[in-house]
């Protein structure tokens, strides 16, 4: 074992039986050690620095067929509860993503039945027209396979199209568990695990480059785990088209699956210590604070993680069942400082924005901050008159706590 983990800190490879191997019976230290020291090898530019972004998440619709069982954001075609978000509303919040400093839109929502390619077209040829700054690093195989069979046209044409339209990135969404036997279990209705990434890779082909993503928790087992890793690392070895893995973990509220099974934060750092040291040709390793809690985030740089994620300033996804972690710029700053770290803001392909060395010159902007909006929030913490109409005068009016603005949205029916 300690001749796996010298070769892996060196950036050998190592084997899928061997990852195995680290992951169940490695020691702790000596395994965040080692995938630390294969991070400051991998990438020697940041090898005192950890990165962050600023970047709203804006779901277009809770309307899906997928009916994934760990999902609580969808409800069916045709249900009362269902809404799609007008144009006009996707695109004011875009306007006030660039406002707070925001410069990436994760764009994403369920496989509404009516949402061929077109759709897509429009939303990111308007976002593009309005505000070309912002990076539209978005969707995923699952809703190019989706949008392709609405419109009745091919991968290729699907993914060349919404590229020509402004998609700049393709985010790691639908990945969940990619082994057969967990995928089957968790989202019947989804794509397989070896479709989701033929998809990625010929989206890759096309010059979109993508994230990969793991769901941990729900019920896989560990073999599988390396599996789901195993399976990036050879399609990365063909493409080179996967800019980060993000690993995040089960919520278990308002789902099908109703919690049967979590993941401990041991697994989920042990994950990211592996991932490290197995995905040798994946550049970047993200530590997922929003599921896994910021003292979990602040610990994964130690073991491998070089991103803490970002500042989110809108989700609904994975809040609506039942992650409540909550942050700002200046808290993950500051997470980032007293784990060692230099801060420093990121763009989507991992340009430095801004290093934050001198704490005194730190960026202070209080709106800056995580969940400014979301449907997904049941408890709303504001002061009496945030939220009301006339209370404040200012661009955010009605945005001053989080939950206070659904937005505008169309009902289905």
């Amino acid at each position: 074992m300690s001749e796996v983990l010298e070769r892996a800190a060196a950036g050998g490879r190592i084997s899928e039986e061997e990852a195995l191997e680290l992951y169940r019976h490695a020691p702790l230290h000596e395994l965040g050690q080692a995938a630390d020291t294969a991070r400051r090898a991998k990438l020697p530019y940041l090898a005192d620095t950890a990165t962050y972004i600023i970047e709203r998440n804006i779901n277009y619709t809770n309307v899906c067929v997928t009916a994934c069982k760990f999902c609580a954001f969808y409800v069916p075609p045709k249900s009362a509860d269902g809404w799609s978000r007008d144009l006009d509303e996707i695109l004011r919040r875009c306007g006030e993503t660039v406002e707070l400093g925001g410069t990436q839109i994760m764009f994403q929502g369920g496989h509404h039945p009516d949402y061929g390619v077109e759709y897509y077209e429009r939303a990111f040829s308007a976002i593009k027209v309005q505000y070309p700054q912002l990076v539209i690093h978005s969707l995923g195989a699952s809703e190019i396979q989706h949008m392709a069979k609405v419109s009745g046209v091919s991968i290729e044409e699907a993914a060349g199209r919404i590229k020509a339209a402004g998609l700049d990135s393709l985010a790691g969404a639908g990945a969940e568990m990619l082994p057969e036997r967990p995928r089957t279990v968790i989202a019947p209705l989804k794509e397989s695990g070896e479709r989701w990434l033929e998809i990625m890779e010929t989206a890759h082909r096309l010059g979109l480059e993508s994230t990969s993503t793991m769901l941990m928790g729900t019920g896989e087992t560990n073999a599988e785990r390396i599996r789901h890793l195993a399976m990036i690392r050879d399609v990365q070895d063909r493409t080179g088209g996967f800019r980060a893995f993000i690993p995040y973990t089960y919520q278990p509220l308002n789902n099908h699956l109703k919690g049967r099974t979590q993941t401990t934060t041991l697994e989920y750092l042990r994950l990211i210590a592996v991932a490290r040291l197995f995905l040798y040709n994946v550049n970047h390793i993200q530590g997922s604070w929003l599921t896994t809690g910021k003292e979990a985030g602040q610990l994964s740089l130690h073991y491998g993680a070089d991103d803490l994620g970002s500042v989110m300033l809108e989700e609904n996804v994975v809040s609506s069942a039942g992650a409540r972690h909550r942050s700002n710029r200046s808290e993950l700053i500051h997470l980032i400082r007293t784990a060692g770290r230099v801060p420093a803001q990121r763009s989507t392909t991992y340009e430095l924005l801004a290093v934050h060395e001198n704490p005194a010159d730190d960026p202070v902007d209080d709106r800056v901050r995580s969940h400014i909006a979301s449907t997904a929030l049941t408890v709303v913490d504001c002061p009496p008159s945030a939220g009301r109409p006339g209370a404040s005068q200012g661009a955010h009016a009605g945005l001053a706590c989080a939950g206070a603005a659904v937005g505008s949205v169309r009902a289905i029916r």
